[in-house]
């Protein structure tokens, strides 16, 4: 399955199927383009009248090139098969009650009154509520008990806003610590927080004992302060953002992330990018809105060509910034070309449901924090366990192959799918598509890859 495309004064072609990535010349590109819908004759007598002038192409040039192509397409870099589809569901099959990760969701309330907030204000469709310690000490057990031998262990600390219930994430983290030797265990802590509440103990614990920090900034001043605003109306950026800055530089600069959310407001949002990197962050990460249809600040169509446009003008600055020697990560534009997720990870999706489960306060359990509070999505309860086998069944069976709108997109052993509950909001099914979003998403990976192979290319030379 071959991805064609030309960025950044680049013709690149992605071989889906195999992972090969080839930077080539435009002769070999138009050949690519046109091998086995014609005969060898006359595709290259195509490309040569196509190119005829230019310098250095001669009919034998082109012939070696057309020989190139196919000794790619025999060692099984180019036009490769999909051969995959027998092992969908084999990972999960092999992993079957094992779990590797939580998110706890220690507080469902917050001290924001952000407008997109697919969380109803931390409410979930439900009432405010804060975590026990029992209830998360019985989470934590819960997770050692249905690890099997899984070492490593993730646990996020989600909200609402997580630290409104800071005692109890200081108990659960100490009660963490004080298991895992004996139950043979490593826990890695998350903690995404939106500032509010960042003070010198905060920062201290957090640098002490989250392995990742996540901290919500959607950037502009402006953009910022329309929707993430306390209860009285007030923006918030003013207040967090040296909080921000002081927690990042004290951690050393690395492992957090500065995560906004771009809407309908800020599709330019290569400009909130920009000012991120203003404030002295580098650890940057910037997401569609996720929204009910119809909210005012849901993207729309007329959005869609300025996104696309903003992702390609950002992996332009990402290598500018490589080449002024002042570095930035871009989550979306982290991609190894050559070390990737294996072909079971990439075929069986992100784990939701099966691997990977959300607590809410009282305990319960549902796929991922965006399935909290859809009843006919609870699974269970981390004292009784996983008890609604229809709908981990329903998880377990969607992987990659399942959606048949995926089975010829060129992009599909990068995202495996995508997002379940983004396709269950947007169709009904968790095995549907949401379209907007595969959009999105085929334009970050082909600026991924762009990105990667200049610097590829530049190590090389």
């Amino acid at each position: 399955m071959i991805h064609q495309y030309r960025m950044g004064g680049y013709n690149i072609v992605l071989d889906g199927c195999s992972g090969s990535v080839h930077a080539v010349d435009d002769i070999a590109y138009d050949i690519i383009a046109r091998f086995g819908q014609k005969d060898r004759k006359n595709v290259c007598q195509e490309v040569f009248l196509k190119h005829v002038g230019e310098p250095d192409v001669t009919e034998n040039a082109v012939e070696e090139c057309y020989d190139q192509v196919e000794e790619l397409k025999k060692s099984g870099n180019l036009f490769s098969s999909d051969v995959f589809e027998n092992m969908a569901g084999v990972l999960k099959e092999k992993t079957s009650g094992v779990i590797k990760a939580l998110c706890l969701h220690v507080a469902h309330t917050c001290n924001l009154n952000c407008a997109y907030c697919f969380a109803s204000q931390g409410k979930y469709h439900g009432e405010r509520a804060l975590m026990s310690f029992e209830v998360g000490k019985r989470a934590l057990d819960f997770l050692v008990e249905n690890s099997g031998t899984r070492r490593n262990l993730e646990v996020d600390f989600f909200g609402g806003e997580p630290l409104m219930n800071f005692e109890v994430i200081k108990k659960l983290v100490a009660y963490a610590r004080k298991i895992e030797n004996e139950k043979g265990k490593n826990f890695r802590f998350t903690l995404t927080t939106n500032g509010m509440l960042i003070d010198e103990e905060v920062i201290e614990f957090a640098n002490r004992e989250m392995s990742n920090v996540v901290l919500s900034l959607d950037g502009r001043k402006e953009i910022h302060d329309r929707y993430r605003v306390d209860y009285a109306g007030n923006g918030s950026f003013d207040r967090i953002v040296p909080k921000f800055q002081k927690l990042v530089k004290a951690r050393g600069n690395k492992n957090y992330y500065i995560r906004g959310t771009f809407t309908h407001a800020n599709p330019d949002f290569l400009l909130d990018i920009r000012q991120m990197l203003d404030l002295g962050f580098t650890e940057l990460s910037m997401e569609p809105v996720v929204c009910a249809a119809g909210d005012p600040a849901e993207l729309t169509q007329d959005d869609l060509p300025v996104v696309l446009q903003q992702y390609e003008e950002l992996a332009d600055l990402l290598l500018e910034h490589d080449r002024s020697g002042k570095s930035f990560t871009f989550y979306h534009y982290m991609i190894d070309l050559e070390n990737g997720p294996c072909i079971y990870k990439r075929i069986s999706g992100c784990g939701s449901g099966t691997e990977y489960l959300a607590v809410t306060p009282w305990g319960d359990l549902y796929p991922c924090h965006q399935f909290v509070g859809e009843e006919k999505f609870k699974l269970g309860s981390v004292f009784d366990g996983v008890t609604n086998e229809e709908v981990r069944a329903q998880f377990a069976s969607c992987n990659l192959y399942a959606r048949e709108e995926c089975k010829n997109c060129w992009a599909k052993l990068y995202c495996s799918g995508g997002c379940a509950a983004n396709a269950y909001h947007a169709t009904g099914s968790v095995k549907g598509v949401y379209t907007y979003g595969c959009e999105l998403f085929k334009k970050r990976l082909e600026c991924a890859i762009m990105v990667a192979t200049v610097r590829m290319l530049q190590k090389q030379s």
